[in-house]
């Protein structure tokens, strides 16, 4: 009895930790956008910028840069895009190092079938369609934004882009590529895989991640959260924020999900009871994007997703562990951002549940253990389970040059799951190394037809 209660503790101090320091974290991300929109309007207001100064790009600068193929940079889970939370970039200004960069908002805590859908109309127009049998099966409305100008409306198979997910980001332009390829969009029967000329991961939850079950998913089933954990305290968050449903707020930030109608105008206080008990919303249907991070969701959602022979693929792999005596740690206390620590010491003594049928055929505790406190390693170097697709482990850049397609190439990077976003001065000279390369990737390696050369780049 005193052993299961000392156990309880532990876990009830664990997780005012972590909700402590997630909120602490939220908190700082809201204030730092709110202070630099501060900033930026007294600027505006006290000094007159003299565009006269600033030399008109040629004609043909402009007109090279619109034949460039986009470089579409997809955020992950509670991320954001130009927009939102003012000036703030998710992706930490990396978009200003080529001319041809798109930055679209998804949402945060949406599905990733949801996010790729959304993702397709944001860049081709109109109005968002969820599909009326998934809209149906999950509670919410079919339609959803309506995007009046897409943001590249001439996309096609002669024109297509490239995409860079980071994390969830990463599962969603893969999800998006095979609803090309199985022509899923209403009106649009001319899609396919084409579309689509490179993907680049950053951290890429493409195998699910075991932080799900620390955070509150249940390894049972890999969909229902446990009573008391982190997951529980955020659905009950989410619901209260989109129920009050403060205009300027949502504005500023959005969890995605306008489509389920949680407004108090719209289901009142009684439809609000019902959400929190759990008989609605998007937590009731499992429409969200906890349960495709899972890794019996993630393997559910790859056992649909093909690696297509004409594409480019490449993929970044973060690690914040290292071996010791035989013995998984973190590597160093400094370098994790104390968001992640907690959670990169816990993935790294991962055990999967002995009264749980293992999730795939050979599975192993120690496979996960290396991580990067959001997503193990193993998780983000290609799509392994339930079926391993083409890959090839990259240490030096020579291996890739040139790149095939139809292969996942990638490399092991130091880092934790967070250094490459939000916060450019953390990653250091390493933020420019990876986003360079990316960006050099798309403009160099990645044409199917008339590649252009890098002194071609503007």
């Amino acid at each position: 009895m005193v052993v299961r209660w000392w156990i309880t503790a532990m876990q009830l101090t664990e997780l005012f930790v972590s909700s402590l320091v997630h909120l602490a974290y939220g908190f700082y991300i809201f204030s730092t956008a709110v202070a630099g929109d501060i900033s930026q309007a007294l600027s505006d207001c006290f000094y007159k910028i003299n565009l006269d100064v600033n030399e008109e790009p040629s004609k043909e600068n402009i007109t090279s840069a619109k034949d460039l193929p986009p470089i579409v940079l997809v955020h992950g889970i509670f991320g954001f895009g130009k927009g939102r939370l003012g000036g703030l970039s998710y992706f930490a200004g990396a978009e200003k190092k080529d001319d041809r960069v798109v930055v679209p908002d998804l949402g945060s805590l949406t599905s990733i079938y949801d996010r790729a859908r959304e993702l397709f109309y944001y860049l081709k127009g109109g109005q968002v369609d969820y599909g009326k049998e998934h809209s149906k099966a999950c509670g919410h409305s079919q339609f959803g934004q309506i995007y009046e100008q897409g943001n590249y409306p001439e996309w096609d198979e002669d024109h297509p882009i490239h995409l860079v997910g980071h994390s969830a980001g990463a599962q969603v332009v893969r999800v998006l590529q095979q609803m090309l390829a199985d022509k899923a969009f209403k009106g649009y029967e001319n899609t396919s895989e084409n579309w689509i000329l490179s993907i680049t991961a950053l951290s890429g939850a493409f195998n699910g991640t075991t932080r799900t079950y620390f955070d509150g998913m249940h390894p049972e089933d890999g969909k229902s959260l446990r009573p008391v954990s982190l997951l529980q305290l955020c659905r009950i968050g989410v619901i209260i924020y989109d129920w009050f449903d403060i205009p300027w707020l949502k504005n500023y930030y959005n969890f995605g999900f306008d489509h389920f109608n949680l407004s108090w105008r719209k289901i009142g206080i009684w439809g609000l009871i019902d959400c929190l008990l759990g008989n609605a919303g998007p937590f009731a249907s499992g429409d969200w994007i906890l349960p495709d991070l899972t890794l019996q969701g993630s393997i559910k959602l790859n056992s649909h997703l093909d690696t297509f022979p004409h594409t480019y693929y490449f993929s970044y792999a973060t690690k914040r562990t290292n071996k010791v005596l035989g013995l998984t740690v973190p590597s160093g206390i400094l370098g994790i951002h104390p968001l992640l620590f907690i959670r990169v010491l816990q993935m790294s003594l991962w055990r999967h549940p002995p009264d749980v049928p293992p999730p795939y055929k050979g599975y192993r505790d120690e496979d996960w253990w290396d991580n990067d406190g959001a997503l193990n390693t193993i998780s983000m170097t290609h799509p392994r389970f339930p079926v391993e697709h083409p890959s090839h482990l990259v240490v030096k850049d020579s291996e890739c040059q040139p790149m095939q397609p139809g292969i996942w190439y990638y490399k092991i990077v130091e880092g934790d799951h967070i250094l490459f976003i939000v916060n450019r001065e953390r990653a250091g000279v390493q933020f420019d190394l990876i986003y360079d390369s990316i960006f050099e990737r798309c403009r160099k390696h990645a044409f199917r037809k008339n590649p252009t050369m890098p002194n071609h780049i503007i």
